[in-house]
């Protein structure tokens, strides 16, 4: 095996994989270096796996939604593992596509941790390996508090080594996998609590977003403790688990408890300095718009740069960063801006630009129009449903540019992905009224608010 290589990658998740497999496209002799599964965190621990569930969930909504429709639905039991056992069977079958693919297309698979020796070498198992080009993509992993006890509970990664399903779970954090976690395992019938250290979770995203949202966990019966934080954790001599907060709350008898409180990036092990690559006070990597750091041959992408932390974000900034090295277009790059996501809670939520809040910070009040809509979506009102679906536009100028887009509710994160491109060229209030609606579907309701 040769240990020279034009590009290698650490890291074979999104983006790392996706830099390699760009570059070999373009005849550059690539290697990946991994020190776990091939796929990184979204494969394995996050996206996939995370989706499977939340489909599941999907399943036991649509079927205490049934009646209205008119069927008489029996649920005689629900297979915890059946469900994590076909879950497995599907992250295998990617794993094993990803090796037959990497072998096909000439990318050397080096398994193992790496290390840098200087900028244009890396130690892999006691290995030494050269490459002109470096990029480091190695991920992120899950936060544990410095809590008496915190290793009694879970981490977001953990949570998928569940093999049983846990009947009373307390779920700690007010990001997007909190809330998934927790919409998720109420869904399929564990009792569930979330700790929120401040009055809301989703605090980064519109407030009517985080506000409907918290609306329809409270109504399916997710129990939400704001202002809270977990002082220490204990565990009985049955297993049972008490997780003791500030101000004296106390909860008793839990199952399980899954910290939700953010990640970090993964760069301890790469011996950075090494290269000279210039980290923050958080550890990760500094890059420009081109994802170059600050030593000429070394680039990052994906969550270890703390932007955007999103597969599709490492999967377009791994390729494109290929694109300028290896195909001859000095300007390629990423651009942050307006990047769509979706959050897979209990209802969906789709977003794509600057919420209303950043938009009026940005340009002022009197430049923002927003135009919002709140309704009962025909399933929903059919099955008896409560949940309401929301729907918010955020416009600036006298042409009304759209600059956010927010929605939540049954199917938004499917009908996101059209009007993210609108977003991302410039649309204006106008365009979206000129454009006939589909009727009848949620979605019309973007192109006839007034």
């Amino acid at each position: 095996m040769s240990t020279h290589y034009d590009l290698i990658a650490i890291g074979a998740g999104s983006g790392g994989l996706s830099a390699a497999e760009r570059a070999a496209e373009y005849g550059a002799r690539c290697a990946v270096v991994e020190n776990n599964k091939l796929g990184g965190t979204c494969v394995n621990v996050g996206c996939v796996p995370k989706k499977v569930m939340w489909n599941a969930a999907g399943v036991a909504h649509a079927l205490h939604d049934a009646a209205g429709y008119g069927f008489d639905v029996t649920l005689k039991e629900f297979s915890w593992q059946r469900l994590v056992d076909a879950r497995e069977k599907y992250i295998a079958g990617i794993n094993e596509w990803y090796a037959g693919y990497l072998a096909e297309s000439n990318i050397a698979h080096l398994q193992g941790t790496a290390h840098f020796v200087d900028a244009h070498t890396l130690e892999v198992d006691g290995t030494r390996y050269t490459a002109d080009h470096i990029v480091i993509a190695p991920g992120g992993y899950p936060v544990v508090p410095d809590v008496p006890g915190a290793e009694h509970g879970l981490t977001s990664d953990g949570f998928f080594a569940l093999q049983e399903q846990p009947r009373r779970v307390a779920v700690v954090g007010a990001g997007y996998i909190a809330v998934e976690l927790a919409g998720m395992l109420n869904a399929l019938g564990s009792e569930v609590c979330l700790l929120l250290r401040r009055d809301h979770f989703l605090n980064s995203f519109d407030a009517m977003l985080r506000e409907t949202l918290m609306e329809d966990m409270v109504y399916d019966g997710v129990t939400i403790i704001p202002r809270v934080s977990v002082e220490r954790v204990e565990r009985d001599a049955s297993g049972k688990l008490g997780i003791h907060c500030q101000g004296g709350v106390t909860l008793e008898d839990h199952d399980a408890l899954i910290w939700a409180i953010g990640r970090a990036p993964n760069t301890d092990p790469l011996n950075l300095q090494a290269a000279g690559v210039q980290t923050d006070e958080q550890g990760y990597i500094v890059t420009d718009e081109f994802q170059n750091t600050d030593i000429e041959g070394v680039y990052a992408v994906g969550d270890a740069t703390g932007r955007a932390q999103l597969t599709p974000v490492a999967i377009a900034a791994g390729r494109r960063l290929s694109d300028r090295l290896f195909n001859n277009r000095p300007e390629r790059h990423l651009s942050y801006e307006n990047i769509p996501s979706v959050i897979f809670s209990h209802p969906p939520i789709g977003t794509v630009g600057l919420t209303e809040g950043e938009a009026r910070r940005h340009y002022g009040d009197e430049a923002v129009k927003v135009y919002q809509t709140r309704f009962n979506a025909m399933y929903n009102t059919i099955a008896g449903n409560p949940r309401r679906t929301a729907m918010k536009l955020v416009t600036v100028g006298p042409e009304e540019k759209i600059v956010g887009c927010h929605l939540i509710g049954h199917g938004v994160d499917e009908m996101l992905q059209g009007f993210a491109v609108a977003v991302r060229m410039g649309a204006t209030k106008k365009d979206f009224d000129d454009t006939v609606a589909i009727h009848p579907t949620s979605a019309e309701e973007l192109v006839t608010m007034r």
